[in-house]
């Protein structure tokens, strides 16, 4: 497809880099020719500098015959005429806007029937829901659903005490007394489809799938004992901040805001009713000690600044803070800090960018695209979950007479409900739902782009 990126900040860029790499023919847009350039050696794009609502910057990018504009610049008003525009020049254009303010929350089922947009995101506005899903599972690191939420993937730490430390996988089940599969494990720089005889070392970050009802159990076996999230700390006052302490209030959670500027904390008080806030610098030691962030059930760091989030999320491990949360703005910092002990690590362009590229694929794909889409282990691994459908290869064929991609794993297979882990005799059919978890080496557009033979039949044209 011919797409429009309007906006080269975190979420453009993450999308000039996947949607470059799924063969898409790609142009864009930004008034910053610094950023452009950036865009034009990193990914295989066309680059325009200018304001993208202007008419005359939409034409030289072809608009009329452009089947996707996706604007995501840092300003939702922008954003909005952005696609208005688009509209105008070309009815039949599909739009995406990403639109952040709380003030625009309200009406932005209006908005997009108003200007015919195809879809709006906010990420702050899903990093809120992420953060509230993790606390009802602090143990977890982190948690996805799958299969309407009968199947879960969440993402545990292998800690020198862990049972699981110095164990292959093929004694989990004996271990966690449950049915469950690792299907990746992250260690250090490496993000690995593993074996059955592969040993677990400490520092490990392990991707599991279970069933939802067996969660608990799954904590209990591991010896992770956790308890139920009453008051929370969190430092920064930005928009992440303010859409979760509005859920953490439905919910009856107690929530401490700890932020600098006051005219933010003028504005947090005014439209939060319960949330305690606290005007102060969180770089300083002496203010956490002052608020006690050590009685805190959860600590959430979200300002601004990717390395005060890690240090104060560091500081609140040490003070033994039960569940800890860390907001990355950069995807590209995950790497390095994948082995400090700074509890769940969140990024908002991560999670736009994956509701984004699903919607995209679909549009490409149609039902034979992923129905869910979720990035792991910092956006080095992908987890997709598809229908199998009639022209689905190899069904009702066992699965040891499949070939299936290196470093591609299916890792459940979901009928009637019920939930099998596969093994050699396994086999999917028709109405099934499956989901498949890959490191990234090969583009995954549909489910027949899994099993080997698409490839060499590719390559032979």
């Amino acid at each position: 497809m011919k797409i429009i990126v309007a906006g080269t900040g975190k979420v453009g860029s993450l999308l000039a880099d996947q949607l470059s790499r799924d063969g898409h023919d790609l142009v864009v847009i930004d008034r910053n020719s610094a950023a452009l350039e950036v865009a034009l050696e990193q990914y295989d794009v066309m680059s325009i500098e200018g304001n993208s609502a202007s008419v005359s910057v939409l034409k030289a990018a072809n608009i009329a015959r452009t089947d996707l504009l996706i604007a995501a610049t840092g300003e939702d008003e922008t954003n909005l005429l952005t696609c208005l525009t688009a509209k105008g020049l070309n009815p039949n254009i599909t739009t995406i806007a990403r639109v952040r303010s709380p003030e625009y929350m309200e009406s932005t089922d209006m908005l997009g029937d108003q200007l015919g947009l195809s879809l709006t995101v906010n990420p702050e506005f899903q990093t809120a829901h992420e953060i509230s899903s993790l606390l009802r599972y602090p143990g977890f690191l982190s948690r996805e659903e799958f299969v309407n939420g009968l199947v879960d993937l969440v993402e545990l730490s292998v800690r020198e005490n862990s049972p699981l430390c110095g164990q292959p996988l093929y004694r989990m089940h004996e271990i966690v007394k449950c049915q469950i599969l690792i299907c990746v494990v992250a260690r250090r720089d490496e993000v690995i489809i593993p074996s059955g005889d592969f040993i677990l070392e400490k520092g490990d970050h392990v991707y599991v799938t279970a069933s939802a009802a067996n969660l608990s159990t799954l904590l209990h076996n591991l010896n992770i004992v956790t308890k139920r999230i009453r008051n929370v700390t969190i430092t920064g006052g930005g928009r992440i901040t303010y859409y979760l302490a509005k859920r953490l209030e439905e919910e009856r959670i107690g929530v401490k805001i700890i932020e600098q500027r006051m005219e933010r904390c003028e504005y947090l008080a005014d439209r939060l009713r319960d949330a305690t806030i606290i005007q102060g610098d969180a770089s300083k030691e002496s203010v956490l000690d002052r608020e006690h962030i050590e009685k805190a059930d959860a600590f959430i760091s979200m300002t601004g600044m990717d390395e005060l989030n890690v240090i104060t999320s560091l500081y609140a491990n040490e003070l033994n803070v039960p569940k800890v949360v860390t907001k990355l703005g950069r995807g590209e910092n995950i790497s390095l800090i994948a082995n400090m002990p700074v509890g769940s690590v969140i990024t908002p362009k991560i999670l736009c960018g994956n509701t984004i590229l699903r919607y995209v694929r679909a549009m490409q794909n149609g039902s034979d695209s992923a129905e869910t889409l979720h990035s792991i282990a910092g956006g080095r691994a992908q987890a997709y979950e598809f229908r199998v459908n009639e022209d689905t290869l190899h069904c009702n064929e066992p699965l040891k007479d499949i070939e299936f991609k290196k470093n591609v794993l299916l890792a459940t297979i979901t009928r009637d409900r019920k939930i099998e882990f596969p093994s050699g005799t396994s086999f999917f059919q028709p109405g099934d739902r499956v989901i498949v978890v890959s490191n990234g080496s090969w583009p995954i557009l549909q489910l027949n782009d899994i099993f080997e033979e698409e490839r060499e039949e590719i390559d032979e044209l």
